[in-house]
């Protein structure tokens, strides 16, 4: 009998929530993916706007046990928290992990911007059992999954995540400094932690004309993302952090580009990620048929590489 870990996406949006007609198919809440298998506590990276609708699939009586990977600190990243519904319940239990924080721990940073005047309530009143992890570089154990940590070039500390369940892979680097100067030149960590990944979500925020710009701003164009799942002999690729002027026209766009190159750079599959859309990884021997991942909302089911 074959083992799945389901990858859903639940907020696929960087730097702000920015819901509204044009990006109707692609959503607007900001990054939060759900990585659930049965008999497994559910893992969720980051907690952007997309945790609240998470929140509303997981139970309410109380039993609800979770992880959190936050890769850093941002607003986008972290924002959903107060509004996740299993935080509200007493007897709910959230493990939230992350990169260790400069003079603070992790815990303490979240007690700093959640708090008045900037926000009503504080961690500390939500009924929910919410627990705080420094997590260091090196590979853990959380939620049944090997767990392998490495820095990513960002702005401010920030953690690359590569999650390792049910014999397949899934690595999360959603916001990732290119070069100043547009090179593709890929850090060794980052290469080591996306090495043959069945699936890798990654930064795709920035055409190389807007790149130009915004080059100091943290993130990186769609060819980078490319190039590092290339770089990496990555199966398929989830361009993910879909900046906010993209409406879904222009995130169709850019996807054909990449698809036509991807047979060429040994890529088998390129997605943009939707929310609401829901990737099965098999550990299943053999090759994967090719998955249409056009935004329908469908559940896309895959094959990993034994």
């Amino acid at each position: 009998m074959s083992s799945s870990l389901n990858v859903t996406f639940f907020g696929v949006r960087g730097s702000t929530p920015c819901p509204c007609q044009d990006n109707r198919r692609y959503g607007g809440n900001t990054a939060c993916v759900a990585l659930e298998s049965p008999g497994n506590d559910p893992i969720v990276l980051d907690l952007g706007t997309g945790l609240r609708f998470w929140g509303e699939t997981q139970p309410k009586d109380g039993s609800f046990r979770g992880h959190a990977l936050v890769t850093h600190l941002h607003w986008d990243h972290v924002q959903g928290l107060p509004f996740f519904v299993p935080a509200l319940i007493a007897g709910s239990q959230f493990d939230i992990y992350g990169p260790v924080q400069d003079g603070v721990t992790l815990g303490q940073a979240f007690e700093e911007f959640m708090r008045p005047p900037y926000f009503p309530v504080r961690v500390e009143d939500l009924p929910g059992d919410i627990r705080f992890h420094d997590l260091a570089e090196g590979e853990h154990r959380i939620g049944g999954a090997k767990v392998t940590v490495r820095a990513v070039p960002h702005i401010g500390p920030t953690s690359g995540y590569r999650i390792e369940r049910d014999g397949v892979s899934v690595v999360y680097i959603p916001d990732h400094q290119q070069p100043l100067d547009g090179s593709h030149e890929i850090a060794a960590q980052v290469l080591e932690l996306c090495d043959g990944a069945d699936l890798l979500i990654h930064d795709a925020q920035y055409t190389a004309e807007e790149f130009l710009i915004k080059a100091h701003w943290g993130h990186c164009t769609v060819d980078y993302a490319m190039a590092v799942a290339r770089e990496a002999g990555v199966r398929r690729l989830a361009l993910f952090h879909h900046d906010p002027a993209h409406c879904d026209d222009f995130v169709d766009e850019l996807l054909s580009r990449c698809r036509d190159q991807a047979e060429a750079m040994g890529i088998d599959e390129v997605i943009a990620a939707f929310e609401g859309l829901t990737v099965v990884l098999e550990d299943i021997p053999g090759e994967a048929a090719p998955v249409d991942f056009a935004p329908s909302g469908e559940v896309a089911r895959v094959a990993s590489m034994s």
